[in-house]
């Protein structure tokens, strides 16, 4: 999971500071590291490291980043990754025909197979980032034009991605066959943007202009924005976390507001699962919405409850299970004052593994919790896919490896539901989505066994 970002600047040497700002409002995509990559036309010149946005660039290192092109990256490192400077995007190189920066948000399904194929022709390659293999099909595609390079590129990739290109003036942006990665395209002071999604436009004033189709790849110049393949929007199966937990609450995708949509499914989730209670509380920060919704249906009062500390990233999206625990324990505090003796309905986004949710229970019971009641805006987590976020392996998957009933009693609450499939199809106003991790069922030819 990450966060990308384009930009073709009206100011010759401002188009760094745009996608700062940019990446800013994308921090939630990820938080391990980030760079920017400038161009004006000629050399690219880049800065990046570990870190949050506003961590990485400072004065000084802005000052070095000077052009009208500019592409961006915030990164969630996935399984298996490195964290050092090799792992960190975006990935920038010299070839023959000049030299390319790439971005890219996904999972490319066939990497490892097209990652031979190089390897046995002499490429060499310094991570397991399946970035860099686009970086090298471009490079390798290249004998005419790079519209024709990227197109070629294209064609040979599986899998889920989003990834905009940098090069000789001009900013390639692709999103993959079923759409299942966001990429909107956006305007400011007559030049194109594109990012994973539109409240990184909402952050520098620009104007959505609209969602890229599935299968879609566009050119951004100075001359303005030309279609380099048509997409398709029957085709859509985007990402159904997306909706869930991935995207910003004020982000549109796809033609669908990320907050309507988990209100709905907690008014859903309320009808399918009423509970008699004092008190609904949302999971901070992504099930907030969905309780919102549920103690609006419900005719419950609905309180905060817990707060969060804003200087503590997701502990979902931490690499390893040390981290993860860390960061819940100094992520959540609850309003002990407001739930004592209070019959709670504790709302969340979901249950992955079911760390924060324990965590989170027990902390309600020792501020005096009467009872809590979990009610979930989606369905069970049943299995293990890489086309939309990196979910854990199906062995860490609690719902996967228990019973409702016995997932309450590990958790340690009351009660324990979770909103239909059907429930959240219409909360989500159709049922044109990847659902892979709740009913395994990938699009056809997107999903490979190497990342299963």
């Amino acid at each position: 999971m990450s966060g990308i970002a384009g930009v073709f600047s009206a100011d010759k040497e401002g188009a760094a500071g745009i996608l700062f700002y940019m990446l800013y409002a994308l921090q939630h995509r990820g938080q391990q590291s980030c760079g920017i990559a400038v161009s004006d036309g000629g050399k690219i010149e880049y800065h990046k490291d570990a870190g949050l946005v506003n961590e990485v660039f400072d004065e000084e290192s802005m000052r070095h980043l000077k052009g009208d092109m500019a592409i961006g990256h915030v990164r969630m490192a996935a399984k298996g990754e490195g964290y050092d400077y090799p792992y960190v995007q975006p990935i920038v190189a010299g070839y023959k025909k000049g030299s390319l920066a790439i971005v890219h948000d996904g999972t490319i399904a066939n990497f490892q197979s097209i990652r031979k194929e190089l390897e046995d022709q002499g490429c060499l390659f310094q991570s397991e980032l399946d970035t860099e293999v686009i970086a090298n099909l471009i490079a390798r595609n290249h004998k005419d034009s790079m519209a024709d390079a990227v197109n070629k590129t294209v064609d040979q990739l599986t899998g889920s991605y989003g990834f905009i290109v940098m090069t000789n003036g001009s900013l390639y942006a692709a999103r993959d066959y079923y759409g299942i990665k966001p990429l909107s395209i956006g305007i400011l002071n007559g030049r194109y943007l594109v990012a994973s999604e539109t409240c990184a436009f909402d952050s520098i004033g620009a104007k959505f202009v609209r969602d890229m189709e599935p299968g879609e790849v566009v050119e951004i110049t100075e001359e303005g924005l030309k279609i380099i393949r048509e997409g398709d929007p029957k085709r859509r199966k985007l990402g159904i976390f997306e909706m869930v937990y991935i995207a910003r609450p004020d982000s549109l995708i796809d033609g669908r507001s990320i907050y309507l949509a988990r209100l709905n499914a907690g008014k859903i989730l309320a009808k399918e699962h009423p509970c008699d209670a004092d008190l609904v509380i949302g999971a901070p920060d992504s099930g907030i919405s969905f309780a919102i919704g549920y103690a609006e249906a419900s005719k419950l009062p609905y309180s905060e409850g817990i707060i969060k500390n804003r200087y503590v990233g997701r502990t979902f999206i931490q690499p390893s299970q040390d981290l993860r625990d860390i960061g819940v324990k100094i992520k959540l505090n609850p309003l002990k004052e407001y739930i004592e003796n209070k019959r709670l309905v504790l709302v969340d986004d979901s249950i992955v593994r079911g760390t924060t949710m324990k965590r989170t229970v027990k902390m309600l019971r020792d501020a005096g919790a009467k009872e809590v009641h979990i009610r979930v805006g989606s369905p069970p987590v049943l299995y293990s896919s890489k086309l939309v976020t990196d979910t854990p392996t199906q062995e860490e998957l609690m719902a996967a490896n228990h019973s409702k009933e016995e997932m309450a009693k590990i958790l340690d609450c009351d009660s324990l539901e979770f909103i239909s499939l059907e429930g959240l199809f219409e909360a989500l106003g159709g049922e044109d989505f990847t659902q892979a991790c709740f009913t395994g069922i990938f699009p056809k030819g997107a999903n490979d066994t190497e990342i299963k």
